[in-house]
């Protein structure tokens, strides 16, 4: 399981710890995941996800989970994610 934002594509990024001498040596920016359940409104069901603390607050100021899918780039979502943007589509389609 890689540590990638499932709705923002968010990863690890790399750097430097640089020392008071400046030495420098390569470290690893990890994005903050939390495990999290999303409650879809027009499909009546929960999803869970692992997504990065940015990355909730980015759904909750976007309308929900719904809008966030829905104006996202398919690039940027993880397979899970993207499955539930199709059923989402699906059911506008339907309506």
């Amino acid at each position: 399981m890689s540590r990638i934002c499932e709705l923002t594509g968010k990863g690890r990024q790399v750097g430097h710890n640089v020392s008071h001498a400046n030495n420098k040596t390569k470290r690893v920016f990890l994005p903050n995941l939390q495990k999290v359940t999303l409650m879809s409104e027009k499909l009546d069901r929960s999803f869970k996800f692992r997504v990065s603390t940015q990355g909730l607050r980015s759904v909750e100021h976007n309308g929900g989970l719904d809008n966030w899918l829905l104006k996202t780039n398919d690039e940027k979502l993880s397979a899970g994610a993207l499955k539930v943007k199709r059923e989402l589509k699906k059911a506008a389609a339907a309506s």
